[in-house]
C-alpha cells in the first residue's frame, strides 16, 4: 500500500511539474525566428528616444533564440498615443515593449482625457534610470527666476494635454501664481527645445538629462537656464535650482508636489501589454537585467554621460502601484486645480 500510495504521489508530481517545465520550455524557444518592436511615445533627439534605442541594440542577445529587436516610433499626445495603443491594441504574445511618459500612472490616477489604459495593469519589464525634469528658460525673456515668473508671462512649448509639460505648470499656476501660457502640443521635448530655441515660445520643458547631454552648450553660454526641478531633492548638478515641492506654500500643496513628481522615480521604464504569458514576462524581465549589466551598454551610456539607475521590473511594478494608489483627496485637489 506504501508502495503504491508512494508511486501515485510520483506520479502527481510529475504530472505537476510537467505544465510548468513545458511552459519554461516554450518561452525559451519562442523567440527564436521572431522580431521584439520596442514603441517609443515621444519623438528623436530626446531621453526617451535614447533609452529606447539602446535597449533595443542591446537586448536580442540576451534572450534565447536571439530575436532581432527594432525599434518603432509612435509619438503623440505625450506618449498617451502609445500608452493606449500598448494596453488596447498591441500584440499579448511578448513581442511589443514600449517606452511611454514616466507620469503614465499619475495621469492614471487623475483620470486624464483620453486614458484607456491601467498603468498597474502593464507587466513592467524594467527601467533604465530614474529622471530628473525642468522647465529651461532662453536668454531673450525678462524672466530669470521662477519668482520672476509670477510676474511676467513665459509662453511655454507643451507636448500635448495630460502631459506633464502642461500638468506640472498648470499647477504652478494655479497655486503659486506663476503665468505660463502653453503654445502646442509639439511632438516631443526635442521640438520644444527647438522652439524656444526658434523664438516661437520663451521656455520648454525637457529631462535635466537631455538638456545637459545634447544642449549643455546653452548652459556654459548662458542662453538658457532652469527655472524649477520636477524631484523631491534637488539633483546633485543643479543645486540652486528649487524643486516643484518646495515651491508649496502649504502643507496641502507640497503633499499634492510630492505626488505629482513622484514620476520621477519611474524615469525611462519600459512595460509589455497584460495577457503576456508571465514565463515570457520571467525571461524580458531576466534579460532586461542582464542587459543593463552588459558592457557594450555601459560603454555608450558612459560615453554620453547620462544619469543612469537601472532597477528591476519587479521592483518597478511595485513603484508604479503606489503611485496609482494614491490618496482620494490629494486627487480630487489636483483634479479641481487642472480643470
Amino acid at each position: 500500500m506504501t508502495t503504491a500510495f508512494s508511486r501515485a504521489a510520483f506520479a502527481a508530481a510529475i504530472l505537476t511539474i510537467l505544465p510548468a517545465t513545458a511552459r519554461a520550455q516554450g518561452a525559451e524557444t519562442f523567440y527564436k525566428g521572431k522580431t521584439i518592436s520596442v514603441y517609443i511615445g515621444f519623438s528623436a533627439g530626446g531621453t526617451y528616444d535614447y533609452f529606447g534605442r539602446l535597449l533595443t541594440r542591446h537586448l536580442g542577445k540576451h534572450i534565447p533564440g536571439n530575436p532581432n529587436v527594432i525599434a518603432q516610433a509612435m509619438p503623440g499626445a505625450g506618449s498617451l498615443t502609445l500608452a493606449n495603443w500598448m494596453y488596447r491594441i498591441a500584440p499579448k504574445d511578448g513581442t511589443a515593449i514600449g517606452i511611454a511618459s514616466q507620469t503614465l500612472a499619475i495621469d492614471e490616477a487623475l483620470k486624464s482625457p483620453g486614458i484607456l489604459y491601467k498603468a498597474n495593469e502593464f507587466n513592467w519589464i524594467g527601467r533604465a534610470t530614474s529622471n530628473v525634469e525642468i522647465t529651461v528658460i532662453w536668454e531673450r525673456s525678462r524672466v530669470k527666476t521662477i519668482a520672476d515668473a509670477t510676474t511676467y508671462e513665459v509662453p511655454l512649448a507643451s507636448t500635448g494635454a495630460g502631459s506633464p509639460s502642461e500638468g506640472y505648470h498648470k499647477l504652478l499656476n494655479a497655486t503659486i501664481g506663476t503665468k505660463f501660457k502653453l503654445i502646442g502640443p509639439y511632438p516631443g521635448s526635442t521640438d520644444g527645445l527647438l522652439a524656444m530655441e526658434r523664438g516661437e515660445t520663451d521656455a520648454a520643458f525637457t529631462s535635466w538629462n537631455t538638456l545637459n547631454v545634447t544642449k549643455h552648450d546653452w548652459l556654459d553660454s548662458g542662453k538658457a537656464r532652469v527655472l524649477v526641478q520636477y524631484a523631491q531633492e534637488r539633483h546633485p548638478d543643479m543645486p540652486n535650482v528649487p524643486t516643484m515641492v518646495e515651491l508649496g506654500k502649504t502643507d496641502e500643496d507640497k503633499a499634492m508636489f510630492s505626488f505629482d513628481v513622484s514620476g520621477s522615480e519611474i524615469g525611462r521604464s519600459f512595460m509589455a501589454p497584460e495577457g503576456v504569458p508571465g514565463d515570457r514576462i520571467a525571461l524580458l524581465r531576466k534579460a532586461f537585467d542582464e542587459t543593463m549589466r552588459d558592457p557594450e551598454l555601459l560603454a555608450e551610456v558612459q560615453t554620453a554621460k547620462l544619469d543612469f539607475h537601472p532597477t528591476s521590473g519587479e521592483k518597478l511594478q511595485k513603484i508604479i502601484a503606489a503611485a496609482a494608489g494614491v490618496s482620494p483627496e490629494v486627487v480630487a485637489r489636483m483634479q479641481s486645480l487642472l480643470k
